[in-house]
């Protein structure tokens, strides 16, 4: 179904965050070290850039337009990107769980550090594509018409606070969360291990960010573990 316009007057949302993020993610995996990759190096990163180009030729300064298939396409190249470095985070745990040696503790861990950044993109991505119908759908159809958010933000209830404090909330302003506000989710979803001033309402996303929360909670115990033990 195609995404009404009719008396909508907010310009959509930038492109350049999100595909930002999109890329850095792409170039965080295509660096890991081989065995942590699923195939030859560069499938699942020349993969995900053939789907991500149409993406962009369809909106590509702002996210004005909409359709079903451009939807999917886009859910595709996130499923893509977060089944990508799932594996690599399972193939890392493997090696690190198997106490590899000295010479390969700072690769070991700069890639535990790549996983790690990527979680938060591609959870980030996912959080921006779902929420009340994606970024196409959040600016582009009035509020009533909107679908049932997955996401409560400080905004979207602000409107009866100090006039200062008031005047960004949701209600006041038409705001509505873009894909840094979704990042900042994502961050502190990852490093706290729970939800701060966004709380999650759907259950899909509280089981997004469950999964988040877990996955960032087992790879931090066992980078810091296999730290500790390189230090003996």
């Amino acid at each position: 179904m195609a995404i009404e316009r009719k008396h909508q007057l907010h310009p959509g949302e930038p492109r350049l965050p999100a595909a930002l993020a999109v890329l850095i993610a792409i170039a965080l995996y295509a660096l890991l070290p081989n065995k942590l990759l699923l195939g030859p190096r560069y499938v699942v990163p020349v993969l995900e850039l053939l789907l991500f180009v149409p993406l962009v030729a369809a909106n590509p300064r702002r996210m004005t337009r909409g359709n079903r298939g451009l939807r999917r396409l886009a859910i595709v190249l996130v499923l893509l990107i977060a089944a990508s470095n799932a594996v690599a985070e399972v193939l890392l745990i493997r090696e690190l769980v198997g106490g590899s040696g000295k010479d390969e503790a700072t690769t070991l861990l700069l890639a535990a550090g790549q996983v790690w950044l990527t979680n938060v993109l591609v959870f980030a991505l996912a959080y921006w594509e779902l929420d009340r119908g994606g970024p196409v759908s959040r600016t582009q159809i009035a509020r009533p018409r909107l679908p049932i958010a997955d996401f409560r933000f400080p905004q979207d209830e602000d409107h009866d606070a100090i006039y200062e404090v008031a005047k960004r909330s949701s209600q006041k302003s038409g705001w509505a969360p873009g894909f840094i506000d979704y990042l900042y989710v994502s961050v502190t979803n990852s490093s706290a291990f729970s939800p701060t001033d966004t709380m999650p309402l759907s259950p899909r996303a509280k089981m997004l960010m469950a999964v988040e929360s877990v996955s960032a909670l087992v790879l931090s115990v066992l980078v810091i573990s296999y730290g500790v033990g390189q230090l003996k």
